[in-house]
């Protein structure tokens, strides 16, 4: 399957997620702040990346900025993951360079159908 990077400063979200994605057959990579993040996905190229917007030292929206500037990264889908669900956050996610935008709590089916959409759309790149 695919090498996910989780990049999810909760430590409980971490563990919910990357259970139930290594259940399904996925790789998972982890990092606890947006700094880290951008570190792990210029280091191991991962095949998704799912994004907490909320995130310390860097936050989502600009590590996922530095991630899609960057053109050893840039291809890489990301997922934001967030529990602000207010009018305008899915725009400003997808204007910061990410791929598609997922609310919280997750409900992994949908998470799970968008991320098979992207790696989809990645394999036929």
């Amino acid at each position: 399957m695919a090498k996910i990077l989780l990049v999810e400063d909760n430590e409980m979200n971490r563990d919910m997620l990357s259970r139930r994605l290594v259940r399904r057959g996925h790789e998972i990579l982890m990092a606890v702040d947006g700094g880290e993040g951008v570190a792990r996905a210029t280091a191991d190229l991962p095949d998704l990346i799912l994004m907490d917007m909320s995130l310390p030292v860097l936050d989502g929206w600009e590590a996922t900025r530095r991630i899609k500037a960057d053109p050893a990264t840039a291809k890489i889908p990301v997922i934001a993951l967030t529990a602000h669900a207010m009018a305008g956050d899915r725009e400003q996610a997808l204007a910061a360079g990410c791929d598609d935008y997922d609310t919280k709590p997750i409900e992994i089916d949908r998470l799970i159908e968008k991320i098979a959409n992207l790696l989809g759309a990645k394999t036929a790149q």
